[in-house]
């Protein structure tokens, strides 16, 4: 028997947190008393059952339940305080939805709440149904311990719990997921990441798929496994906050994404020129390296949307300043007009953490009191990249018209770097100085940062359509300051009364050791309400950017701000994007990203997401760099970088990076109009753009653990060389009509797979899926202002039955509330292509040319009618089965084509 009841304890809690201690299992619970039913709704008092087990805390003698029939497939339980004392999500950070029509869901609700009074339990149904079941466990509701568990289907297809690096499809033995934002270079696997997201989908095939957002930002684990019996669980070990759940009903995969987005919020939608390509690296030595890059683009014909910049264009890495010698204020201004007159496009990094050494910003920032603080004379100090440095209360309502404030003061069009963008940094929040960090400034001063780069030598050759005058000048950097001195530490706020901040006596999995550990201490109480940051420390880096999203929004009210950020916490996509982090330059971490990008577009609902292409820590290969040059122009958010002491990595280094994305720029930039309709649907929506093969053949259980494949929108299928010296495929094609992209060969799926070969190191295999209409531009462009002002070209790619139907969304690509917008509607069938929709927006580019897939025999002649059109020429392409036609179309008024 002992050694039974030692496997169940270390079953139930985490192996940091197992002592000589009882297990969860061995506390009383609550009985639910005072129920009382509403129209839409149910309240109970939770009353303990037994005498207090105190496993890691104090237990809480009671509660209150409320249930809430939001919708007819959204079902909100939250377990809490009696006296509603204890941390809950601020609802300025993320605003709760309510019933959208009250008294109408108990009706007949797709979701439905069952329980057992004594001692308490519950279930959710759909139908005949168990969803979520938390019979035959105990509720631990303590001061800095929750526990909640649920049974789970044998072998359960789960998926989220993010932020991860582990497959798509999770582990169901044995497995942790640990959220707590931590600095996480190198992105290793089954560990907690940048960011938290606890939001689950549980997919049953034909019985359908349902999903369990916990809204809690403490640290937590959340845990995977089977008990002794075979009876497979997942549950929630946190160290505090309150037990609130959003059970959404399904019943597909897409619609729990779209259930999703109605609670923390639809993404931001993302002007045209930001799914362009982007180059960054970090340790460009100055503003002429980065010139000389954007020359170097153009030389080699690969088009470049906007140029990043790293920490290296700060003085000395503070944040708001320019390094004077290698990147002057004049040559800056210059090297910005270029990128602009050519529509182009500038960004550059922002961190949190800001230096008090000769800083203009912090100087401002003292004044008003916007540092976190352990009272008004002792602000607190971590050390970065500068050496010392403090932290923006966010939860402080000085900080934001501060954060204005340097933004116009720094990213000023008259004076200043007029960025186009943002990129957010180091917002988990980091910090170099560990835990107990008692002297930033020794640990500045005694441990080796990296070097910043002496200036560029002159450029080797002139670079066309800069000044005659840009050409670096010999410097020599002075010596950095060190004029702060070290402060006592004085007395500390605690929040609730008998917690221990530091040091709770459950320990969550978190690879960076204590909770403090190379972060913000934990025990500092934020300004006015007392929030700690033992309990927000999750929110951080999302409270950040969305305080740069309305930083952004004050330069510019008109136009939606491209803010990419590391750490996010749900609904971070309703304001900002985000970059997959500190990636290698590893064919698994190549793999990998494809499972994390299709975690955050989705499941979490941040669409603009991508990786760091070829990797940026390590040195790439030329054959990883081509082959992730080619997947990276799938991923939404599409940008080269790497890292300072590594071997650049732009495109143009080697022949074969420079022809791969040469050829996937231009099917990049034909699609884009694709990526956009769909993107601006998801943002209207919640409908997700990028999906694993899983959302589009729900049923299909070959499917289920597929991550080497992907959709792009509904039609594209995207099948990625996996591994090195691979020029082959192992393609699954469900039961369905796919066509090939280059040659348009038709592919019967038949739920197997295929081994696609020869496909050479520049190439990446794109499918079309049967059933739709695709709007391409009829030729990619260097820039996306320069593909604006292309003609299209309609794609027809019929499914077995003849038929097939997309959508074109234009408008401006870049107001906030477009004057006026198009959404035109293709549909084919019956031999015709109908054009019809809305035509807001006037589009001064042409229907060139019409093509249609899957045909093996030539059709009679073509006619148009309706709108201002034209007849040309028609070819027919037997090998390929593909009928063109060249046409003169606008996109005006409804218009209908004959085949």
């Amino acid at each position: 028997m002992r050694g039974l009841f030692l496997f169940l304890k270390f079953s139930l809690v985490g192996a940091a947190a197992i002592g000589i201690r009882d297990s969860p299992d061995q506390c009383p619970g609550y009985n639910a008393i005072n129920i009382i039913e509403h129209d839409n709704s149910l309240t109970a008092d939770l009353v303990l059952a037994g005498d207090a087990c105190d496993l890691y805390g104090s237990d809480l003698l009671n509660l209150k339940l409320l249930v809430e029939y939001q919708t007819d497939n959204r079902l909100h339980v939250i377990i809490h305080d009696a006296d509603e004392e204890v941390y809950q999500v601020p609802e300025s950070v993320l605003p709760r939805p309510g019933s959208k029509t009250p008294g109408s869901h108990r009706d007949n609700p797709t979701i439905r709440f069952d329980y057992q009074p004594q001692p308490f339990s519950f279930r959710v149904l759909r139908g005949d149904q168990v969803l979520f079941d938390t019979a035959n466990t105990n509720i631990v509701f303590e001061n800095q311990f929750l526990h909640l568990r649920t049974w789970l289907p044998d072998n359960p297809n789960i998926y989220g719990l993010g932020e991860h690096s582990d497959s798509l499809r999770l582990p169901t033995t044995s497995y942790t997921r640990t959220l707590w934002s931590r600095d996480a270079y190198g992105i290793p696997s089954n560990t907690n990441l940048y960011g938290n997201h606890p939001i689950y989908v549980d997919h049953r095939g034909h019985a359908g798929t349902h999903g369990v957002f916990f809204l809690n930002s403490n640290g937590m684990d959340i845990k995977i496994d089977k008990l002794y019996d075979g009876r497979q669980f997942l549950e929630y070990n946190t160290l505090g906050g309150v037990i609130d759940l959003y059970f959404l009903a399904g019943p597909t995969p897409k619609d729990v994404s779209m259930q999703y987005a109605e609670i923390v919020g639809l993404p931001a939608m993302q002007s045209y020129w930001a799914f362009g390509f982007h180059q960054c690296r970090y340790g460009y030595r100055d503003v002429f390296e980065v010139a000389e890059v954007v020359y170097n683009y153009s030389r080699a014909h690969i088009p470049l949307e906007t140029m990043w910049t790293d920490i290296d264009y700060m003085g000395s890495r503070r944040v708001f300043t320019l390094d004077p010698l290698r990147f002057p204020l004049e040559k800056m201004t210059e090297l910005v007009n270029y990128l602009h007159k050519h529509n182009q496009h500038y960004i550059v990094m922002v961190d949190p953490a800001i230096s008090d050494i000769d800083n203009e910003a912090y100087n401002r920032g003292r004044v008003r009191n916007v540092f976190l603080s352990r009272d008004e004379n002792d602000i607190y100090e971590g050390a970065v990249w500068p050496g010392v440095t403090v932290y923006p209360d966010w939860f402080n309502p000085e900080t934001q018209p501060w954060w204005n404030n340097e933004f116009e003061r720094f990213f000023n069009k008259s004076y200043g770097v007029d960025i186009d963008g943002l990129w957010i940094d180091m917002n988990e929040a980091s910090n170099f100085c560990a835990w107990p960090c008692k002297d930033p400034f020794d640990y500045a001063q005694n441990n080796n940062l990296p070097p910043i780069p002496p200036p560029v030598r002159p450029a080797p050759r002139p670079l066309p359509g800069f000044p005659n005058d840009f050409q670096p000048q010999s410097s020599q950097h002075g010596k950095r300051s060190s004029s702060l001195r070290p402060r006592d530490t004085k007395g500390q706020k605690i929040g609730l009364p008998g917690r221990d901040l530091i040091a709770p006596q459950y320990q969550i999995a978190n690879a960076a050791g204590s909770l403090s550990n190379k972060t913000i201490d934990t025990d500092i109480v934020h300004f006015g309400k007392g929030y700690t940051e033992y309990d927000t420390h999750n929110l951080y880096g999302t409270m950040m950017s969305s305080a740069s999203r309305e930083a952004m929004l004050q330069r510019r009210p008109q136009t939606r701000p491209l803010v990419i950020t590391r750490s996010t916490f749900a609904g971070a996509g309703a304001h900002v994007g985000h970059w997959l982090g500190d990636n290698r330059s590893q064919w698994d971490q190549y793999r990998i990203s494809i499972s994390q990008m299709l975690q955050f577009a989705s499941i979490f609902q941040i669409p603009m997401v991508g990786s760091d292409i070829c990797g940026f820590g390590g040195n790439t290969t030329e054959e990883l760099c081509a082959r992730w040059t080619t997947l990276g122009a799938f991923n939404p958010f599409y940008r080269n970088h790497n890292e300072i002491q590594n071997i650049p990595q732009e495109f143009y280094r080697w022949p074969t990076v420079a022809e791969a994305a040469r050829k996937i720029l231009d099917i990049r930039y034909r699609l884009l109009d694709y990526l956009y309709t769909s993107f601006h649907r998801q943002s209207e929506t919640g409908e997700p753009f990028l999906q694993p093969l899983f959302y589009i053949y729900p049923s299909d259980k070959n499917t289920f653990a597929n991550e080497a494949q992907f959709f792009y929108g509904d039609a594209l299928l995207i099948s990625p060389v996996q591994d090195v010296g691979e020029t082959f495929v192992n393609a699954y094609f469900p039961s369905d009509i796919f066509y090939d992209w280059y040659t348009g060969q038709m592919i019967r799926g038949e739920g197997k797979t295929i081994t696609l070969r020869n496909i050479g190191i520049t190439q990446i295999p794109i499918h079309i899926r049967g059933g739709f209409v695709l709007p391409l531009r009829s030729k990619g462009a260097a820039t996306t202002s320069e593909l604006r002002r292309r003609g299209f070209e309609i794609v027809v790619a019929p499914d077995r039955d003849g038929y097939a139907r997309g959508k074109l969304y234009l408008d401006d690509g870049e107001s906030i509330h477009p004057a006026n917008s198009s959404m035109v509607e293709f549909e084919y069938g019956d031999g015709q292509l109908r054009i019809r929709g809305e035509f807001g927006y006037h589009e001064a580019v042409l229907v060139e040319s019409v093509t249609l897939l899957g045909q093996r025999k030539r059709k009679g002649v073509m006619g148009v009618r309706h709108g201002n059109s034209s007849d040309h020429d028609v070819s027919f392409d037997a090998d390929r089965q593909v009928l063109k036609k060249q046409v003169h179309i606008e996109l005006t008024a409804p218009t209908v084509i004959n085949f």
